[in-house]
């Protein structure tokens, strides 16, 4: 079977995107990381697909995979490139604002540009129960043990787990190791995205993540959202903020509690091609 695929990325995020809105979604883990595979399949961070919404208030649905064949609840770059997708496809005019279903529940994306997208991620969530983290109570620190390392981490769901360490360099090469540490780590019950962030000012942060199921990404629009939410909480930040990855630059915008966290960036397409899939596995 022919899969025809779209590769698009987020700022150096990359992404297969498929159009289900017809036959919906067919493949298995093993297809999954077969087409996710950078030397024999065509290589992404998260498979994206397009398919009928479920809810009846939303446009479309969109489904994430990592590259590991494991389920996503949200991705800031992806639900971008679905949008610019959308409009590439017709579905979605230049100004329009409308509600896309993702697996963590309904996002609000406005289609600002062609390659410009601005995406209502939500109210940040930092009671423990719901990220899910094992604490006893909310707190902007806990202290946590990663290896030999006993380190201060803020935690918080943007629609997927994230722990976020602060950092005078994010470029430490101690991060190396204490990403998979802690994007594994048992008081994260679902894994975690680890963000390491460095505070330049209190309206600009550089940022690097190793994401949960992907390892260590070029960008991470959650992570971005989430090092942001996590700053903001302890008073560290304005309430507009430039996170700089290493793919680019997102803009966050988040007033507190009580209202939602808007990101911003662009979306990108790099070429549409088919991939043979490989028969599933009996």
């Amino acid at each position: 079977m022919q899969l025809r695929f779209s590769k698009m990325h987020g700022i150096g995020n990359d992404f297969v995107v498929l159009d289900c809105r017809r036959d919906g979604f067919a493949l298995d883990a093993t297809q999954i990381r077969a087409l996710g595979d950078r030397r024999t399949g065509v290589g992404f961070d998260q498979l994206l697909s397009v398919e009928p919404a479920r809810d009846p208030s939303c446009a479309f649905y969109y489904g994430i995979w990592n590259r590991d064949g494991s389920l996503s609840g949200q991705c800031g770059n992806g639900v971008r490139c679905v949008a610019a997708w959308l409009h590439r496809a017709g579905a979605l005019a230049l100004g329009d604002q409308v509600l896309l279903e993702s697996p963590s529940g309904p996002v609000t994306v406005c289609l600002l540009a062609t390659n410009e997208v601005a995406v209502d991620m939500g109210e940040p969530v930092f009671e423990p129960a719901r990220i899910p983290f094992v604490a006893e109570a909310a707190a902007d620190r806990y202290e946590i043990r990663a290896g030999d390392d006993m380190l201060q981490i803020g935690a918080v769901s943007m629609g997927n787990p994230h722990a976020v360490v602060v950092l005078n360099d994010p470029d430490d090469p101690a991060q190396m190791q204490l990403g998979p540490l802690l994007s594994t780590h048992e008081r994260f019950a679902q894994g975690a995205n680890t963000g390491f962030v460095q505070q330049l000012d209190r309206g600009h942060l550089r940022l690097r993540v190793y994401e949960r199921g992907a390892g260590w990404t070029r960008a991470c629009g959650t992570g971005a959202c989430a090092a942001m939410a996590v700053l903001h909480q302890r008073g560290e930040v304005d309430d507009r903020v430039q996170v700089e990855l290493p793919g680019g630059t997102l803009r966050i915008d988040w007033t507190g509690p009580g209202h939602p966290l808007w990101m911003t960036g662009p979306a990108a397409f790099a070429f549409e091609g088919e991939w043979t899939v490989p028969a599933p596995k009996a």
